[in-house]
């Protein structure tokens, strides 16, 4: 895989739909569960799934007089993330009170961090592609900061046709907001980077990475600009976007939207949108906060937190191997291409998957089969690799038959459809179905010499032309119910015929 850098005002961003040199300028704020057993400021359960209202304290219901006590495992978590994201860890960082009002927010406010989070700039590669020519496209994206939050609950409005409930069973859970830079120029790269930084978060174990769930969730800024601008255009806030295929579908949808007013003379107003999956379209919801309108100030209840940089190397030496790092070692090591690695890596499970199978064998046949037969039928399936059917350890066995001559690599593909749909142990499935293939080269030399005799026309032909010779192969394999070994097959064709080629 060759990697370009093709961000220059000449490398159009195109807009589907769009007229004229428009580009789109993109940052993403990623609130992404901090995975822990209780809330940021509780012992409540972060449990998902529970009936309405089952896992509130009396903190998360901001009962008075009670006082929040912050959870130390999520603030790990928060760390390294932060050292995940190459990111500057702050080692005093300060609470503050985010004053709005909603129903499903009984405090008033939200525990959140303002000026001083406790992580600050890092960064997240990300490729995008491929092109036309195979080739794709690296590009760095900022982060500006994550800050720890906590979660408000979630208001129903479908349960009575006159009446609004809230469920404060989210109330209090622990949020990394994860702020991006607006280095973004297009929906696939915003959706490489959420996919990018799902997985690095599921990597170190922070946040699980579940959007059906809620546990990740993205606010998308959206503006355009004429291509060449250094000024940047008016930006909307899409709210709470849950899936990536639908962060892809709203900045595509923003961004015409926003391109048809300009071009009509309009301006483009600051506004918080909504996104509609069903019309496939943004919807105004409220004029866009500034800063200054959540009157933040430090938290009084809570005091800074404050840690030393020993504390923060504790962390770092107990960090996973990373997906980037993950790819480099298995090209270099095995030497995979840089594009079957980044698919083998692209979830921590898949890699682990690939890694037990790889173990002692040829990491290219390995690499093969995990991804073009192992995850093709579970995409076909629409299963996940934690719920193949084939075990890494079965997988693991049918090469082990390819290698030692057991199997052809045709018998291979049968064998790994029996294991599929019937489990058990492929050397024992190849013993009692009689799969082995056969080696014993007088019955393959019986096998050449009938199709030989039977197909004098072919002979010509094949001695004209020692190409065709392969037709020959191919009907001793199918005359051998795919069971005669290749190589000698091959070798006797060619023998038989005198063809020396």
């Amino acid at each position: 895989m060759s990697l370009i850098d093709t961000r220059t005002p000449e490398a159009k961003r195109l807009i589907p739909g769009a007229t004229g040199d428009w580009e789109v300028i993109i940052g993403l704020e990623v609130h992404a569960q901090v995975t822990s057993e209780s809330k940021l400021f509780s012992g409540a359960s972060t449990g998902f799934g529970a009936a309405p209202n089952a896992h509130v304290s009396l903190v998360d219901a901001a009962m008075p007089g009670m006082l929040p006590v912050i959870n130390e495992e999520c603030v790990k978590q928060a760390i390294r993330t932060g050292i995940g994201l190459k990111a500057e860890i702050n080692l005093k960082s300060v609470f503050d009170r985010k004053n709005y009002f909603y129903p499903d927010l009984p405090q008033g406010y939200q525990i959140s961090q303002y000026k001083q989070p406790i992580v600050g700039e890092g960064k997240i590669m990300i490729s995008v592609g491929p092109d036309r020519e195979g080739r794709f496209e690296e590009i760095e994206v900022g982060i500006e900061r994550l800050h720890l939050e906590q979660d408000a609950g979630k208001s129903l409005h479908d349960q009575h046709p006159t009446m609004s409930y809230v469920d404060l069973n989210r109330s209090g859970v622990a949020l990394m907001e994860i702020v991006s830079k607006p280095d973004m120029r297009s929906a696939d790269e915003a959706k490489a980077y959420v996919t990018k930084l799902r997985t690095i978060l599921r990597y170190l174990g922070t946040c699980d990475g579940n959007m059906d769930e809620g546990s990740l969730r993205a606010d998308v800024n959206v503006s355009v600009r004429r291509l060449g601008d250094k000024t940047f255009g008016t930006r909307c806030e899409i709210k709470n976007v849950n899936s990536i295929r639908f962060i892809g579908q709203a900045i595509d949808h923003e961004a015409r939207r926003q391109i048809a007013i300009l071009e009509d003379g309009g301006s483009i107003d600051q506004e918080t949108r909504l996104f509609d999956p069903v019309k496939g379209e943004t919807r105004s919801m409220r004029s866009k906060e500034e800063a200054h309108d959540y009157r933040y100030f430090p938290d009084p209840d809570l005091l800074p937190l404050v840690f030393d940089q020993a504390y923060v190397d504790a962390l770092a030496i107990g960090l996973p191997e990373l997906p980037d790092a993950k790819r480099d070692r298995l090209v270099n090591a095995l030497g995979l291409s840089v594009y079957d690695a980044s698919i083998l890596v692209s979830e921590k499970a898949i890699a682990d998957y690939f890694e037990k199978v790889a173990a002692g064998r040829d990491g290219k046949t390995a690499a093969n089969w995990v991804i073009n037969d192992l995850l093709g039928l579970l995409n076909k399936a629409g299963k996940g690799i934690e719920d193949s059917p084939v075990l890494p350890d079965q997988l693991g066995g049918i090469i082990d038959l390819i290698r030692d001559g057991t199997i052809s690599g045709k018998i291979a593909k049968d064998l790994f459809e029996i294991v599929w749909t019937e489990g058990g142990d492929p050397k024992a499935i190849v013993e009692a179905r009689g799969m082995k293939q056969v080696t014993d080269t007088g019955a393959i030399e019986k096998a050449v010499d009938e199709i030989i005799a039977a197909n004098p026309d072919k002979v010509a032909q094949a001695l004209a032309k020692p190409t065709l010779a392969g037709w020959f192969v191919g009907q001793v394999m199918k005359a051998t119910g795919g069971k005669a070994n290749p190589q000698a097959v091959n070798d006797l064709v060619k023998a038989k015929l005198g063809i020396t080629e």
